[in-house]
């Protein structure tokens, strides 16, 4: 049994980082999922577009702890480690193009900003509406402290790109930047 989490930080660096991107992702997924399913606020295409870095790294996050518990080589647990923060910069990127979007700092899709209907015929114009999405991209849905829900996913996604990355930098220093290709 370690004697503290710090020692146990330490001595397991990618399986530490592991475990706290899959749970702190986890989370958020399921902070989305109560937003969506016990507020009732239906996600823009948007919101379910930034969902999709979570799908990725939550899962190999949980595959590299149970990896690295396995021993298995460096390189290949830094490697995974790598790919979640490119992950999760990705979702801190859509996040920040979504917020934008909210705030009318450029324009959002087509499909969900309100560009309105392209005129035509009666017939057009009913099967136009018929199609048209109701929940819009460009009006936040909920603020908190002034952010919105994909303002909040900027800063979580890059809250877990960074312990993916120190995860990385702990795991070079313990051992070695020679011995990651083992």
């Amino acid at each position: 049994m370690r004697s503290s989490w710090s020692t146990w930080i330490t001595e397991q660096p990618v399986a530490a980082a592991g475990i706290a991107v899959a749970l702190g992702g986890a989370a958020t997924i399921a902070g989305a999922w109560f937003f969506e399913y016990v507020v009732g606020l239906a996600p823009c295409p948007l919101c379910l577009e930034q969902r999709w870095p979570y799908y990725v790294a939550v899962p190999l996050a949980a595959l590299l702890a149970v990896a690295a518990w396995r021993g298995a080589p460096r390189g290949l647990l830094v490697g995974g480690l790598a790919i979640i923060a490119v992950a999760m910069l990705w979702g801190a990127g859509l996040g920040a193009y979504h917020a934008g979007v909210e705030w009318n700092w450029w324009a959002g899709p087509q499909d969900c900003s309100g560009a309105g209907f392209s005129g035509g015929s009666a017939a057009t114009l009913l099967q136009q509406m018929r199609a048209a999405r109701v929940v819009r991209c460009d009006e936040a849905a909920w603020r908190f402290l002034g952010l919105s829900l994909a303002g909040y996913n900027v800063l979580i996604s890059l809250a877990l790109a960074a312990t993916a990355l120190a995860g990385i930098v702990a795991a070079l220093r313990r051992y070695g930047s020679s011995s990651v290709s083992q």
